[in-house]
């Protein structure tokens, strides 16, 4: 099946399934911690986005490239060992050259080495594909993800503060409009905080996806096929009755009888068939 992705996939339908068909917020349903705790303000849905970007295609781009070197059996603490150097680089730097973001992240910077994108992109894309198909699927999950934390964190801010990026736009759009209007004292706005509150998140995120779920409706009803969600293979992973996927957690090449090794039942059927035969 990969040799045939390998063929049929282009770099710009690989970013294209990570921005869009493959967001990891929106559709995939990942990172849901960075996603609900940082998303307070745009500016930190940005800021964590962007780091996250960074480490996943870097990571991506290494991983393909030892995709051949790494043995079976170790590849996912390989895996982290790679993700982890790259995110003490990227928190460094931060903490560097942007210290109120680093402040501002906090603990989510380290914890992106346990994130499920960045992990799940190495195991089901990064690690069976070139390395510039792996870098533009690191690049397009990124993007989707760092878009879904900016919009989440921008409608909280925007709720919850009454601004956007730091900037008072609610209460300069009713200061102007109360010029227009000739009132003397401006209008004020007045924030609903719990927006910037943890509940705030799940509030937003859901009415973002059900958003989304209506957009996939109206496009179905005009005969456009937007319901396959491709989870890094063909299908959608929810629905697929294929067991073998399995497969994938096992190490093929271990010693038979070993933990995590594909038991061969070859033996188990000559050795019956011998049997039926001294019978008879």
């Amino acid at each position: 099946m990969s040799d045939i992705k390998k063929k049929t996939q282009s770099p710009m339908a690989v970013f294209f399934n990570g921005l869009v068909k493959e967001n990891p917020t929106f559709v995939l349903m990942l990172g849901m911690c960075p996603t609900l705790a940082v998303t307070t303000s745009a500016i930190n849905g940005l800021g964590m986005g962007l780091t996250t970007t960074a480490v996943l295609v870097l990571s991506n781009a290494i991983i393909s490239l030892l995709r051949h070197v790494i043995p079976n059996r170790v590849r996912i603490p390989a895996f982290i060992v790679i993700v982890a150097s790259f995110v003490t680089v990227v928190e460094l730097l931060l903490e560097g050259f942007i210290p109120s973001l680093y402040a501002a992240l906090g603990l989510y910077i380290p914890l992106i080495v346990v994130n499920c994108i960045i992990l799940g992109r190495a195991e089901s894309f990064a690690s069976k594909n070139p390395v510039i198909l792996s870098i533009f699927d690191g690049l397009g999950m990124g993007l989707g993800f760092t878009a879904a934390l900016t919009v989440i964190g921008a409608v909280r801010e925007l709720l919850g503060a009454g601004e956007l990026f730091g900037i008072p736009v609610i209460n300069r759009a009713l200061a102007a409009v109360s010029g227009l209007i000739g009132r003397a004292e401006p209008l004020e706005y007045v924030p609903i905080s719990i927006f910037v509150l943890a509940p705030g998140a799940f509030f937003v995120l859901a009415a973002l996806t059900a958003l989304q779920n209506r957009v996939k409706r109206k496009l179905e009803e005009k005969g456009h096929s937007a319901d396959k969600i491709q989870s890094g293979c063909s299908t959608d992973c929810a629905g697929c009755s294929d067991s073998g996927c399995a497969r994938r957690f096992m190490d093929v090449d271990a010693a038979p009888g070993a933990v995590g090794s594909v038991p061969d039942k070859s033996e188990d059927k000559d050795k019956a068939l011998r049997d039926g035969a001294e019978k008879e």
